[in-house]
């Protein structure tokens, strides 16, 4: 069968600062891009995006059959759904309330919690199955507990890598901006370029594995931990309280959630 002719899940998550899709085939992510979340782009803004994005990739966009979206950003939701409608022809399944995760949620008002931090807890939990930490590097990085039973029990919510670095940049006037990409060469750096990156890189790594430290000393448990979002690699490979590094946890947990709640063909 060629290419493209398959008909095909498309996963999209939403999330602040970047939109990541995956298109699937069965369970196989066949392709996937990570987008600029753009709040005030039309529909048709968003419809040329992913049409050129699917043209590049040599894939016809009526290949898509069903489409999922988790989102963080209720402006954008509207714009989606729009999208999904009018280029797909399909009306997308939307995480949040009403939809079946499969997963309690202990948390004091359960519609408080993102629909990507549920996401990710539903795809680690099915990988594992058992209790687990997921950590998420994006703009804001949180840290989420799932119980042995699968059971969503709450979670930590700090500023992100990015957030940070703007704020240095922006208070401290003599401070310029940087950019994180590679694992710092020293602690001591020798130039205030070296030394941010050193801070930023080396901090975080820190405060991730204290607050997992934590979390593992109040739950009394064994318990996997797991890493996604953009910067998870890099931040990582300095932390040794990180087992595994998933790029395509939320994408394989909203794969999982459609399965549940999918009528029909």
């Amino acid at each position: 069968m060629e290419k493209g002719t398959f008909k095909m899940l498309l996963a999209m998550d939403i999330g602040n600062t970047n939109t990541v899709l995956g298109l699937f085939r069965d369970d196989e992510i066949v392709q996937d891009w990570r987008i600029r979340t753009e709040v005030n782009a039309t529909v048709d803004e968003f419809g040329i995006l992913i049409r050129n994005l699917f043209a590049f990739a040599e894939l016809p966009m009526d290949s898509v059959k069903h489409v999922i979206i988790s989102c963080v950003v209720p402006p954008v939701l509207n714009t989606a759904d729009r999208f999904c409608r009018k280029y797909f022809g399909v009306s997308p399944f939307i995480v949040g309330p009403g939809i079946k995760t499969g997963m309690p949620i202990f948390y004091d008002n359960p519609k408080e919690v993102g629909a990507d931090r549920i996401v990710n807890a539903v795809a680690a939990y099915e990988a594992h199955k058992q209790a687990t930490i997921v950590v998420d590097f994006g703009t804001a990085t949180t840290f989420d507990y799932i119980s042995e039973r699968g059971e969503y029990m709450g979670g930590v919510i700090s500023p992100g890598i990015m957030i940070s670095c703007e704020a240095l940049f922006q208070k401290a006037s003599k401070l310029p901006r940087v950019e994180i990409f590679a694992r710092p060469r020293s602690v001591l750096a020798k130039n205030t370029i070296a030394s941010m990156n050193a801070g930023i890189v080396y901090g975080y790594a820190a405060l991730v594995d204290g607050i997992i430290q934590r979390i593992k000393r109040e739950v009394h448990v064994e318990t996997r931990v797991i890493a996604t979002g953009g910067l998870a690699t890099l931040i990582a490979g300095e932390c040794p309280a990180i087992e595994e590094v998933d790029d395509f946890l939320t994408l394989k947990g909203l794969k999982i959630i459609f399965e549940r709640n999918r009528k029909g063909p």
